[in-house]
């Protein structure tokens, strides 16, 4: 079983959410920012030839410097995100997972930016597409190998 620095109950990840939806909003929008710009970028290039006596290169090097700083503020939020123990997987989403432990093995509740709360949970290998309702007590809170009598959490 992988190591995790902190495993969350339904109640501590819905706590977070406050501080979690702020950097997941501000990641999200700075993410489809940083696309599209690239797309952009991509299509103003395509089949051109990069001379250094180009008129337009300047301003060239100017926009993909300031797509690789964005791109840093983007690994921030994430670092930010990790940190707290919350592992991003999709940044244009707003799509992350909490870990947790239901049944003596660790899962993933699930929470997407447009969602009031952790609503959702899957295992760890099932992804976005594997996500299942949480139901009262699915999710104990336990650590692994922990008690099996401890009461299960509320939702």
């Amino acid at each position: 079983m992988a190591d995790y620095e902190k495993l969350f109950t339904v109640e501590e990840a819905n706590a977070t959410l406050p501080l979690v939806r702020a950097i997941a909003s501000d990641m999200a929008n700075l993410a489809r920012d940083v696309v599209e710009r690239r797309e952009r970028l991509a299509l103003l290039t395509e089949g051109r030839d990069r001379q250094e006596d180009s008129p337009y290169r300047e301003e060239l090097v100017q926009v993909e410097q300031e797509l690789e700083k964005d791109a840093q503020r983007l690994q921030g939020y994430v670092n930010e995100l990790t940190q707290l123990g919350v592992e991003p997987k999709n940044a244009i989403e707003g799509l992350l997972d909490f870990p947790s432990v239901m049944d003596g093995r660790v899962v993933y509740l699930c929470w997407k930016l447009d969602e009031p709360e952790v609503l959702h949970w899957h295992e760890i290998d099932a992804g976005f597409d594997g996500r299942q309702p949480l139901t009262a007590g699915s999710v104990s809170g336990e650590e692994p190998g922990g008690s099996e009598d401890s009461d299960p959490i509320d939702l």
